[in-house]
């Protein structure tokens, strides 16, 4: 199953990464328009999941830099969902 999903994203590389980074600009544009009033479920929510897309992509490639940064963003992505959803003070 995996090999078959990395080699889809290898096919389409440069459109995932793309859709990646157009998500994270959209979701602190966001937080940067509407400040307090801001969805921060549905912000952290899609901001982990173009983590989760460009730390795959950057590991296929093998740059261990953005694989890290990324890998990051999907650690700080996780305790805001759990924050957003009051799971956590």
């Amino acid at each position: 199953m995996i090999p078959t999903i990395n080699l889809f994203i290898f096919k389409h590389l440069r459109t995932i990464e793309m859709v990646g980074v157009l998500m994270r600009i959209f979701s602190f544009s966001l937080v940067s328009w509407l400040g307090p009033a801001s969805p921060f479920m549905f912000v952290w929510s899609l901001n982990t999941v173009d983590a989760i897309m460009l730390a795959w992509c950057s590991a296929l490639k093998r740059d261990s830099a953005y694989t890290l940064l990324n890998g990051f963003w999907i650690i700080v992505g996780l305790i805001g969902i759990l924050r957003a959803g009051q799971f956590i003070h």
